[in-house]
């Protein structure tokens, strides 16, 4: 069963998980909840209502109700959600989605919104429909009409790469729809996402505004977000383990930066400096918080700190890990010179 991330999967227990990797054991998908049955929820679909849950609420709820959701991972040593094969009762697709919505053009304005923006990129960057879909939750049909956001998939990191040029290029134009970002919401996120003294404000904004990968369509947030095309997916589950072996801080140039909007998002380095940490020959940063995505371009000189990780496959080697937790305290990509 094949399923990567952006998917939705509805369970046998009324569950909504969200797949969070590419790979997966050969019993369960890796996966998130995202919503829960719940009488009192803010969202309704078939007569029943439901809650979104948070990282923490996700994992008590798992603990008390539905254990066999959880596994250990051996991989990475970790505790992770993945809903078991058996338990799929629906495996929902971006692309398919996308296809319902624009087949039947439904009298709904946030999903005649999601046309136009498939509409856009089609047009302007001569990306083909079946290489986009529409994810969050008007995937699984949990949307509030009036209040969500769109989360617009581009499958394929060069398409996807393609489309945030093209949303460079028209954004804020008088005769377009698609706009900038207005200066209360980078606040919001600023505060939401930043819990340590590693960005200022005015740093954070300016990264997020340079990445080209969120906008407004008539008053309406949307994502841009990035998701392999199958052909880009190589390897399978278990073919790499990941040791961690501490905190490193490094300065180094980036010279590959198409996957850094992926999931993890990846970035290939040269020319490493090692400043703190153990004296090892790392070749990539990955990172787990949408912070750090997107935050460099190819021959950028950066400074990162986060968990070091021996990589083990048939070629080992080392990577700096960024967003090792939620809050990802005192762990960051940075431009080595900004201002």
């Amino acid at each position: 069963m094949r399923s990567r991330p952006r998917d939705f999967i509805y369970t046998e227990d009324d569950l909504f998980f969200a797949t969070t990797s590419y790979f997966h054991p050969e019993d369960r998908i890796l996966s998130f909840l995202r919503y829960i049955p719940d009488p009192e929820g803010e969202r309704s679909k078939n007569g029943r209502r439901y809650s979104k849950v948070d990282s923490k609420q996700a994992y008590h709820y798992l603990k008390q109700n539905f254990p066999q959701y959880l596994y250990d991972c051996h991989t990475t040593g970790v505790e992770m959600m993945g809903v078991p094969i058996d338990k799929v009762k629906e495996l929902m697709h971006p692309e398919k989605r996308l296809r319902e919505i624009m087949n039947d053009v439904p009298d709904v304005e946030l999903l005649k919104k999601v046309i136009k923006i498939a509409n856009i990129f089609h047009e302007y960057a001569n990306i083909p429909y079946d290489n986009m879909g529409i994810s969050g939750s008007i995937l699984p049909d949990l949307y509030d009409a009036e209040n969500s956001d769109i989360d617009f998939v581009v499958y394929g990191l060069n398409k996807h790469r393609k489309a945030l040029n093209i949303f460079a290029e028209i954004k804020d134009k008088d005769n377009g729809i698609l706009k900038s970002i207005i200066e209360d919401h980078w606040k919001k996120l600023y505060e939401k996402r930043i819990k340590d003294s590693t960005l200022s404000y005015d740093e954070f904004r300016w990264y997020e505004k340079r990445k080209n990968n969120r906008g407004t369509i008539n008053g309406t947030l949307f994502d841009i977000l990035a998701t392999r095309d199958w052909d880009e997916i190589k390897g399978s589950y278990g073919d790499e383990k990941f040791e961690p072996l501490g905190t490193v801080k490094i300065e180094c140039q980036v010279n590959d930066a198409l996957a850094a909007f992926d999931n993890p998002a990846i970035y290939k380095i040269e020319n490493v400096d090692i400043i703190e940490g153990p004296d090892v020959p790392i070749e990539e940063l990955a990172s787990f918080t949408h912070t750090y995505a997107g935050q460099a371009v190819e021959g950028e000189a950066i400074v990162a700190k986060g968990k070091l990780e021996r990589v083990k496959n048939k070629k080992m080697r080392y990577r700096l890990v960024v967003g090792t937790t939620r809050e990802s305290i005192d762990e960051y990509i940075k431009l080595k010179n900004l201002f």
